[in-house]
């Protein structure tokens, strides 16, 4: 060899550079790629089997949030798992009956008021449109009246698709208290069941594996244990309130809209859209009902903003408001609506901690501190 030839890693300081930042972009581009390509096929796998997947997902989330509560019967009452899990499961029945019999009968009350006044709101909505908008109402009639009432119903086998995707979810969700029992009596297992399928890898693959799977499960338990905690004591604040000041519906109403805040944001923006609207155009409603019916939602968006989302949930996912809008919207497409909007929150969390983590891999695989000889020759 020629004397004035370098061995080819015998490179400068500049070229080490460059190649450490040549190999990290392109470790960073191949991670995107991998990334997009998977949630494209989960996408579409979920889109397929969403009458199975979203039973499932649902079963999931209620295990991973009730899994604390049988080891807790475990560990201190000294129960077997199965005895365990039948207890849980009697006590949520329990549970569940009290407030079928507590609640229950009130709101069917107030539902079937409700339903005895929508003629009268009906009425008040037309009088209303009428003196305020009165240009607005008859384009509306006569656009409505050249609608024919045909088009306004799917097709035949539109309308039988529908259907049988409807009974199948509801079959579906039928299969989830039975999931969840399997599920919760499985426990540990699931993991030992999840490292045997790995079994092709190395131990080092394995425990990362092992690992970020680990870290999925704990932001998904972490955000919908808190985000159900949040959501019961938002509904009940809301039924409270809605009742005090005279809404319609006042549990139904409420006990929705704490529910839909599962998903961040929409129970205000559908509360907004709904329930101002009744308040306004029910009998003894109006601009004042209104104004209360807003106080209600405000103030209970401020108890969660400032005292039950700092203490219960404590800021675990780390994401900015309008990260988290984006994040409910993207998903949601992705993911086929509700399944993609429930998980959305916890999936973004990991997705940005999955970055960290492999960016902080990258870091130490070709970091300024390696030694100039791990990139040479001997």
């Amino acid at each position: 060899m020629n004397s004035d030839q370098r061995p080819l890693l015998d490179l400068s300081v500049s070229e080490r550079r460059l190649l450490r930042y040549t190999l990290v972009t392109f470790s960073a581009v191949t991670l995107i790629c991998l990334i997009v390509l998977v949630i494209f096929v989960l996408g579409r796998i979920v889109a397929t089997l969403h009458l199975l997947v979203f039973p499932l997902a649902v079963a999931g989330v209620l295990a991973l949030v009730l899994f604390p509560l049988v080891e807790a019967l475990e560990h201190y009452v000294r129960m077997s798992r199965l005895a365990a899990v039948v207890t849980l499961f009697l006590a949520l029945a329990l549970g569940l009956l009290t407030l079928l019999v507590l609640v229950v009968p009130a709101a069917v009350n107030q539902a079937t008021a409700f339903i005895a006044s929508i003629p009268a709101m009906a009425e008040q909505g037309y009088e209303t449109l009428s003196g305020k908008f009165p240009r607005l109402l008859p384009f509306v009639e006569d656009t409505l009246a050249n609608i024919e009432p045909g088009t306004w119903l799917p097709e035949a086998d539109k309308a039988a698709g529908w259907t049988m995707t409807y009974v199948g979810l509801v079959v579906g969700m039928s299969f989830v208290p039975l999931y969840v029992f399997f599920a919760l009596l499985s426990g540990e297992r699931l993991r030992e069941k999840a490292k045997e399928a790995l079994f092709l890898c190395d131990h080092e693959t394995q425990n990362e594996v092992l690992y970020l799977g680990q870290l999925f499960v704990g932001y998904v338990t972490a955000f919908f244990r808190g985000q159900l905690t949040i959501a019961i004591i938002m509904g009940v604040i809301m039924a409270v309130g809605f009742t005090v000041v005279g809404l319609e519906a006042a549990i139904i109403f409420g006990l929705a809209l704490g529910l839909l805040n599962i998903v961040p944001y929409l129970g205000l923006v559908v509360g907004l859209l709904t329930v101002l609207p009744v308040a306004y155009i029910q009998p003894d409603g109006g601009m004042q009902l209104v104004l209360l019916v807003l106080g209600v939602i405000a103030s209970t968006q401020l108890i969660e903003s400032f005292l039950l989302t700092p203490k219960i949930m404590a800021d675990r996912s780390g994401l900015h408001p309008a990260l988290v809008v984006i994040s409910i919207l993207f998903w949601g497409t992705v993911l086929g609506g509700v399944t993609g909007m429930i998980l959305a929150v916890p999936l973004t969390a990991f997705l940005l901690t999955l970055g960290k983590h492999f960016k902080t891999r990258l870091s130490r695989t070709v970091g300024p501190e390696r030694r100039d000889e791990d990139w040479s020759v001997e």
